[in-house]
């Protein structure tokens, strides 16, 4: 279990690093796709499928509209990550809003309102 647990957690880490190393350069051309950061992947057991988190900073429309361009870019970034990192079977990915930062700050704002005797 070890050995495959850590190759596991490799080619995700790989996969995060390459997916944010393509939108850094601006590699991918598509005009919907704002500022984003990829915050995290999930790779599947069997590394068929993963998810990628992406904080993106944009209102809710910007937003969609960047997951929609980023999507597109589906292939595209499959190469990508083919040709640099010489895996036997590239994912499916699949990309989702990752809410954990918005949510952090609104809970920030939440504490900071609260009159906490000092």
């Amino acid at each position: 279990m070890g050995h495959s647990f850590e190759r596991h957690v490799r080619v995700a880490q790989l996969i995060k690093e390459e997916i944010g190393t393509l939108i850094t350069a601006k590699k991918l051309k598509d005009p919907r796709i704002g500022f984003v950061t990829v915050t995290n992947v999930k790779l599947s057991k069997d590394l068929q499928n993963c998810i990628v988190f992406v904080s993106i900073y944009e209102n809710e429309e910007k937003v969609k509209k960047t997951l929609e361009g980023l999507s597109n870019a589906k292939g595209f970034i499959k190469q990508y990550i083919a040709k640099n990192l010489k895996l036997r079977c590239i994912p499916s990915i699949k990309f989702e809003h990752d809410l954990s930062i918005e949510y952090s700050d609104y809970i920030s704002k939440i504490i900071n309102t609260l009159d906490i005797p000092k």
